[in-house]
């Protein structure tokens, strides 16, 4: 499991149009790091870790990432609001835009590769404005040795140029900003951002193309981990929702936090090499295993720190989004390699701001199927310009932002591969109890670690009368006892006290599910479309 160490050696990039060879090639995360404090791009933490300000973007930009329609993607790709077609004479001309742009620039390139089960390895070389862009690519992709690195076989590159504005009237862009997927020229195409998730969504987004559509395995937004009897967990879930925090668990090896395929030979392999997680609120006590990360070679995004680099996580004056990416030898309980096998549990995490799921319910296949499809969470106020109570939001397998094809491809895929495996699954509600936001308090971590645990030790039971109560209006099973979890916390009605403002607000709920499944009804069975709330509100 040894990283290469600083490769003493230059690279061309003639075949890219860029000329000059003031090029940086496979720098060790030491030397990033100090190239990055030099140039004044970032300070040092009082961890070690590296601290950068991202800029004007502190995270994604949904709107502005597209795939260039042509001959593969255009019969295949879902176009819409999410899949945003680019016209391909339009993406030559910006790429030789960009390239002249770095043709005055000193730049850093890494050969990489994702996926971490060989079969399904896919080399990518990363080249850089940035230097601490560059040691992000080290510590989120798979670090190749320097043997594989004498026969390495390229087959996509990340162009990153956060510095480069595009001119939307000449470009074909929606702003200055862009993320554009090239399958053809095998292209991810960044400009005019500095936020790092960029980079990683598009090599995740090529890969949710690439998997199902020539390998036959499902890509998945999610996190895992195994524990030790050998059974594979999988934990889906938007930001916010807990993916990180539950996967990192010290009685079970983490797999990977985001990124994983799920192969015909019902193995589960990571993508990546590392973790990226958020750090709003982090502590030592609630989070030990990602506080401990955060040491030399990690890198902090859009944190407060006091004039002794103490990094305040409370602060989120930058962005709520503030995140630390490091590779994940930073976490000491890993499985390595990042390979499952029989997965047992899958868990649906929804940080539900009304606060009217239950905290775990146990789900049939259909309703499984319905809520992958449906990738339910919640914005809460402050989060977004406008926000000023909860919003209920729907992102289609816990992840449409990086799906190019159509929700219910991947719906297909994983409700054969639950038949196939006899898999349970869970959904998880870490948002609010008691209450809505504002009025509610988010669900206590040592709660959801409690249910989670008894749920993949088998403790919560068989799924009778008995053990489970059938929610009135989600139909959902919750159980009635679970070790560790006070009885009353296990009925979202029973903390709020007030069952008329309970069922209404839970009423409003149901109504946003079914309003939002209607763009899916023509692509799902009627098992299915009963998966989801059956009530309806007067």
């Amino acid at each position: 499991m040894k990283d290469s160490t600083s490769i003493t050696k230059t690279i061309s990039l003639h075949s890219y149009g860029i000329t000059h060879d003031n090029v940086n090639y496979q720098l060790s995360p030491d030397e990033l790091h100090d190239i990055t404090i030099e140039k004044e791009m970032g300070q040092e933490a009082s961890s070690g870790a590296l601290a950068v300000n991202t800029g004007e973007f502190t995270g994604r930009s949904p709107m502005d990432r597209f795939i260039v329609k042509d001959d593969i993607t255009s019969d295949k790709v879902w176009w819409g609001n999410i899949n945003i077609p680019f016209e391909s004479e339009k993406f030559d001309q910006l790429y030789d835009k960009v390239i002249a742009y770095l043709n005055t620039k000193e730049l850093y390139v890494r050969d990489s590769y994702a996926c971490a089960d060989a079969d399904y390895k896919l080399n990518i070389r990363v080249i850089n404005e940035y230097p601490w862009s560059n040691m992000f690519a080290y510590n989120m992709f798979l670090r190749p040795t320097e043997d594989e690195l004498e026969d390495f076989d390229l087959e996509w590159t990340v162009v990153n140029a956060p510095g480069f504005m595009a001119n939307p009237e000449e470009d074909g862009t929606r702003q200055h900003n862009f993320a554009i997927l090239n399958f053809t020229r095998k292209i991810a195409l960044i400009g005019g951002t500095g936020y790092t998730g960029e980079i990683k969504k598009g090599i995740f987004s090529a890969l949710n193309f690439i998997l199902p559509v020539y390998k036959n395995t499902l890509p998945m937004h999610c996190s895992a981990n195994v524990g030790e009897s050998g059974d594979t967990a999988i934990f889906f879930g938007l930001s916010g929702t807990g993916k990180t925090t539950l996967s990192t668990d010290p009685d079970r090896k983490l797999i990977g936090d985001d990124e994983h395929g799920w192969t015909p030979d019902n193995t589960v392999f990571n993508f990546e090499g590392g973790c990226y997680a958020k750090v709003i609120d982090l502590s030592q006590k609630k989070e030990p295993e990602i506080y401990g990360a955060i040491k030399k070679g990690a890198i902090l995004e859009n944190v407060v720190m006091d004039d002794n680099g103490v990094v305040d996580f409370g602060d989120t004056s930058i962005t709520q989004n503030t995140r630390v990416s490091y590779p994940i030898h930073h976490i000491e309980n890993i499985q390595w390699p990042s390979i499952g096998e029989n997965v047992k549990n899958i868990f649906f995490l929804t940080a539900d701001a009304f606060g009217v799921l239950p905290p775990i319910s146990k789900l049939t296949p259909a309703q499984a199927a319905y809520h992958f499809i449906s990738g339910y969470t919640a914005k809460v106020a402050g989060t977004e310009a406008g926000v000023v109570e909860p919003q209920p939001s729907f992102s289609a397998c816990f992840g449409a932002p990086f799906m190019p094809l159509h929700p219910a491809k991947y719906a297909e895929m994983l409700s054969k591969k639950m038949k196939e495996s006899g898999v349970d699954v869970w959904l998880v509600n870490t948002g609010w109890t008691g209450g809505p936001y504002g009025v509610g308090t988010r669900m206590k971590l040592k709660y959801t670690r409690a249910m989670i645990s008894a749920a993949l030790s088998g403790e919560l039971g068989l799924y009778n009368y008995e053990k489970y109560h059938i929610h009135s209006v989600f139909g959902v099973a919750q159980p009635r006892e679970c070790p560790g979890v006070p009885t009353q916390v296990l009925s979202p009605r029973a903390t709020w006290n007030n069952d008329e403002a309970y069922y209404k607000t839970a009423f409003k709920l149901t109504n946003a599910f079914r309003e939002n499944f209607k763009k899916f009804e023509a692509y799902a069975s009627e098992e299915i479309r009963r998966g989801g709330p059956q009530r309806y509100a007067f």
